[in-house]
């Protein structure tokens, strides 16, 4: 910067997620709003797919337990093992994920700051009914053992109700599991999708956040929002990952106003998804519904919403 402003200090981030050599999901969906939102980014790949697993084909590779261990053990050589931040999504083993938790905790104790962004990625509803789409036996690794490192955490309803072993009905249902949440580690909790009723009418999705701070003097205090934004007509992959990434760099701009840092995610989001919906209509033409290709998230033209969205999604603190 001229005037010699002081520079911003150098954060980076550990992201341990999936790459896809076409398309956006995992580390591709998470790098690129990271990196322009001024954040270092090293990526480990747990996997290397053509493509994301919603087209009619995929090929690649998965990277094992072991592997992510030397991968690690190259950076600790070097000394080149502290991050401000480690990010998590989707992951199908349990070994692997035990991993990343030792490396979690390792991380943590080269930086007492270090905080945990973790995504915990199950399963989710469709038509009211909720199943899991990962193996059964990671429940209880992410319930035991990742969450308690976790200090941010964005599971929508179905994954919020496996982790608690509570179901959500109302808002103060998911108001009183975000508090189950927090008491098992997190200091912030947002539940990134529900089936519950928004005021705003059914065109709307509910997503609720929660900020627990313990102050000096041992007193908690508890933020919480709601926020509501308009559907969009269309199966998306990767806005889950997309969604983590900014949370992480909004709440690390605004640490103590989880408000601004949801308004700022969701709006973003908002931005890349209407952007994404039109010109994937426009590639399938008229009366056509638009394949998993042309429904790719338009990334790099959101590029200036990614940097500094227009708030078009307002929350309401509760």
């Amino acid at each position: 910067r001229a005037g010699g402003a002081a520079m911003e200090p150098e954060c980076r981030v550990l992201s341990i997620q999936s790459h896809v050599v076409r398309g956006y999901v995992g580390n591709k969906a998470a790098t690129f709003p990271l990196q322009v939102l001024g954040f270092e980014v090293d990526t480990v790949n747990s996997v290397q797919f053509s493509n994301h697993t919603g087209y009619a084909h995929w090929k690649g590779q998965v990277l094992n337990s072991d592997e992510l261990h030397e991968l690690y053990e190259g950076l600790k050589l070097n000394k080149v093992n502290r991050y401000d931040y480690v990010l998590t999504g989707y992951t199908r083993d349990t070994s692997f994920l035990a991993m990343v938790v030792d490396i979690v905790q390792e991380l943590k104790q080269q930086n007492s700051n270090l905080v945990y962004v973790c995504d915990p990625v199950m399963g989710d509803k469709w038509n009211g009914e909720g199943s899991m789409y990962v193996p059964k036996d990671l429940l209880p690794v992410y319930r035991d053992k990742v969450v308690p490192v976790a200090d941010i955490i964005t599971p929508n309803q179905f994954e919020a109700e496996l982790l608690t072993g509570r179901k959500i009905y109302t808002e103060k249902d998911a108001l009183e599991v975000m508090d189950m949440l927090h008491a098992m580690g997190p200091e912030t909790v947002v539940i990134t999708s529900s089936d519950l009723q928004a005021p705003l009418g059914n065109d709307y999705l509910i997503a609720l956040g929660s900020h627990r701070k313990t102050k000096a003097d041992g007193t908690r205090i508890t933020q919480r929002i709601r926020v509501e934004s308009p559907k969009v007509d269309a199966v998306f992959v990767g806005t889950g990952d997309l969604f983590a990434a900014m949370l992480l760099a909004w709440t690390h701009k605004h640490p103590n106003n989880l408000k601004v840092a949801c308004e700022k995610t969701v709006s973003a989001m908002q931005h890349v998804l209407q952007r994404t919906i039109k010109s994937a209509k426009a590639q399938a033409g008229e009366g056509n519904k638009p394949n998993s290709a042309q429904l790719e998230l338009r990334m790099v033209q959101s590029k200036k919403d990614i940097e500094n969205p227009e708030i078009i999604v307002k929350a309401t603190v509760l």
